[in-house]
């Protein structure tokens, strides 16, 4: 018997939706597999701003860093736009980043047979898509100081800088490589060296992890702007990519699309260790809260359903029952299941949040 304890944040929008099709999951894997989860649910987001004032009150934020990991759902919605900046429901999402220290951020890219064609890119281009992209977390350009808006009337300035140093480039390309290593020991690390300081130090800095620590590794180089064109010309010539917060956040978008829907792809935020010896972490679908479609039941929950099987995979490395979960997603598209996202350009089954979640859960059954 495994006991491990998760904090469920479901958050705003499809949130709630997509997270109860997880915790039916979570409940399969206790009844089927004895991998018992002490959960516990709390808010994030805009329904925390509206019981606590904040998207994140302390308390939540002090049960995130005692689990062994958290899962969170979505945040945002056109209700909480007009808010403070430091009111606004993303501000919890890096809020927990920050102060988990959630430093590499792993946003797979993986194209499923069944939904190859809806990429706008060629099937031949995407068919087999599996790559990894590692996006430094918790510093570089939204964290750095200083930053603001400056002056008055029509002569205003926007501040925001970038900034790194050699342990946090260090460490999050320590975690790119080990990652290379177990899939097909290639890693491609993108900056912009060519016209960014920041950029110079990141290359430098990568080049000695790998000559000191992880030789073995198959390491390119690449301008961060060569590389989001080359992620449309030929994507599958990456396996691992590794680049710092901004230019990590547009690529792993752009990498995304690849694949055709946002509502199939998950992430993990891993930090260092903690004295249990698991990472800290937070697993959340890249999608976000899709308010126009709330409780409709037509929200996709694969996303979310996927990042818990990363939590399987990373936090209590039961990779079994994290390929298991992966290939019972893959059997149920292959077998036509569409939630409304995934209908345009197929003539599968319309089904719902609960039926998608049903078709999944039914799926392990049969192969378990």
């Amino acid at each position: 018997m495994n006991n491990f304890s998760l904090l469920i944040l479901p958050g705003d929008g499809i949130g709630p939706e997509v997270m109860k099709q997880v915790v039916r999951v979570i409940d399969w894997f206790e009844q089927r597999r004895e991998i018992l989860f002490d959960v516990e649910e709390d808010l994030v987001g805009g329904c925390a701003y509206d019981k606590y004032g904040t998207p994140l009150s302390d308390l939540t934020m002090k049960k995130a860093k005692s689990v062994d990991a958290v899962l969170l759902g979505a945040v945002g919605g056109p209700t909480y736009e007009k808010l403070d900046f430091d009111k606004q429901p993303e501000r919890g999402l890096l809020r927990l980043r920050k102060e988990m220290d959630l430093y590499a951020n792993l946003r797979p890219a993986q194209c499923f047979d069944a939904l190859a064609d809806f990429s706008s890119l060629k099937k031949d281009i995407v068919s087999g898509l599996d790559i990894m992209i590692v996006r430094e977390l918790t510093s570089g350009i939204y964290f750095g100081e200083p930053r603001g808006i400056e002056g008055q009337g029509e002569n205003r300035v926007g501040i925001n800088t970038t900034r790194y140093t050699t342990d946090e480039i260090r460490r999050v390309a320590r975690s790119a490589f080990e990652l290379a290593r177990k899939r097909n020991n290639m890693l491609c690390s993108m900056e912009k060296a060519n016209v960014m300081e920041s950029g110079v130090l990141w290359r430098e800095e990568v080049k000695y992890v790998h000559e000191n620590e992880y030789p073995d590794v198959k390491l390119s180089h690449m301008y961060a702007d060569a590389g989001a064109m080359q992620l449309v010309r030929w994507p599958k010539q990456f396996d691992v990519i590794v680049t710092d917060n901004l230019f990590g956040d547009i690529l792993s978008d752009c990498a995304a699309m690849l694949t055709g829907s946002l509502g199939m792809l998950p992430s993990a935020s891993i930090g260092s260790k903690m004295e249990s010896g698991l990472p800290k972490a937070l697993y959340e679908p890249v999608h976000g809260s899709a308010p126009d479609i709330a409780g409709l039941g037509e929200a996709n929950p694969c996303a979310c359903i996927l990042s818990f099987a990363m939590a399987l995979r990373y936090s209590f490395s039961k990779r079994d029952e994290a390929t298991l979960l992966e290939k019972a997603v893959q059997n149920v598209l292959a077998e036509g299941y569409r939630t409304k996202d995934l209908m345009q350009a197929s003539d599968g089954k319309l089904v719902s949040t609960f039926e998608m979640g049903d078709a999944i859960i039914n799926n392990l059954e049969k192969m378990r």
